[in-house]
């Protein structure tokens, strides 16, 4: 078994330092009252910062020629006369961030470097070698609303995630079990980490709390569970995964919030069961699950599809897997399967599995 200790390291330092540029974004967006109503413009500078800083901090440490990163965003609408404006407040953005860390010693990114930094992210992956796997801001919709969201950043060596760490700036350092708190003075900021056969640790994104190591639940009763899914309806189907709960017998209420911080929280224990069901059509892309799957199974968790297989990365820049990924702990994996493939085969069972 590896050891992935240096790679894990220099995956957090990268998300943490993204981390920070999206909170700047954020608090300048929600300070002038336009996350609900505004056109995407702020969040796609953070996006693309965010993609820029993680691929530069990652290709200035590893040795030349080694770097590949898979990643949702590339340069294209910022290379046009009409996107040159968006690329200096980006470019800026990116120098702000490096230039407040006083750990790093680098010169200023020019626009250049950072189109170069962003457009490292078109590997195609696959099944040899070692391939980042990014989404810079995944749960884009919580970012402009205020709420959750994560950078989230794997490592996918010879086809499997071996490496995953989850930046969730908005995430409290305690359970969510009852939903986010809106006002609350406990700690803010949780950053996940997680390697092959080393287990899965959370600490402060801030870094003032150390690392702790963590577990999912082991309620095995399903009466007892309680699931998280998406926060927006578009993303999952709501009223399969609530005719899911219903077979489970699960009576609380979901826990819906945005991105993988869901994973997140899983790997603590502050849910059960995590159930999501595109609507059809949808092709689930590897960057929203290759962190959050590696945190959630080395914190003891299964995470699968509705025939029960574990999700495979080594297939390019989509997941090829029976529709829906579910995420629970191991002795309520087959009971929660079950629950699914009756609900998707239409059978309407008289009491709760």
């Amino acid at each position: 078994m590896g050891n992935y200790s240096q790679d894990l390291q220099l995956a957090a330092r990268a998300v943490r330092l993204a981390s920070r540029l999206c909170q700047s974004v954020q608090r300048g967006l929600l300070a002038k009252e336009t996350q609900s109503k505004s056109d995407d413009s702020p969040v796609t500078v953070a996006d693309y910062g965010s993609q820029a800083l993680v691929s530069w901090a990652l290709e200035r440490e590893l040795p030349a020629g080694s770097f590949s990163l898979v990643a949702e965003e590339d340069s294209e609408d910022l290379g046009t006369e009409t996107g040159a404006a968006m690329l200096t407040r980006i470019t800026q953005l990116v120098n702000d961030t490096i230039a407040a860390d006083s750990t790093l010693d680098a010169a200023p990114l020019t626009t250049k470097d950072v189109l170069l930094a962003i457009d490292q992210g078109r590997s195609k992956g696959g099944a040899t070698g070692r391939h980042w796997v990014l989404d810079p801001i995944d749960g884009t919709r919580g970012f402009v609303r205020g709420d959750q969201y994560a950078v989230a950043l794997g490592l996918l060596e010879n086809g499997e995630i071996v490496v995953g760490v989850l930046g969730c700036p908005n995430l409290p350092m305690t359970s969510i079990a009852h939903g986010v708190p809106k006002d609350s003075n406990e700690p803010v900021g949780c950053l996940f980490t997680a390697s092959k056969g080393a287990g899965t640790f959370v600490q402060s994104l801030d870094g003032k709390l150390q690392p702790q190591q963590v577990y999912v639940s082991n309620v095995e009763d399903p009466a007892w569970a309680t699931f998280c899914e998406s926060y927006e309806s578009a993303h999952s189907n709501q009223s399969l995964t609530a005719n899911i709960a219903r077979v489970l017998g699960v009576t609380a209420p979901p826990v819906r919030i945005d991105s993988q911080a869901k994973y997140g929280a899983m790997a603590r224990g502050d849910a059960v069961i995590y159930l999501r069901f595109p609507h059809p059509g949808y092709r689930e892309k590897i960057w929203d699950h290759a962190a959050g799957s590696i945190v959630i199974t080395e914190a003891g968790g299964a995470v699968f599809d509705a025939a029960g297989k574990s999700l495979d990365f080594s297939t390019g820049r989509f997941l090829d897997l029976e529709r829906g990924i579910i995420a629970t702990n191991k002795k309520l994996k087959p009971v929660v399967l079950a629950a699914v493939q009756t609900v998707l085969n239409g059978e309407q069972p008289s009491q709760k599995l």
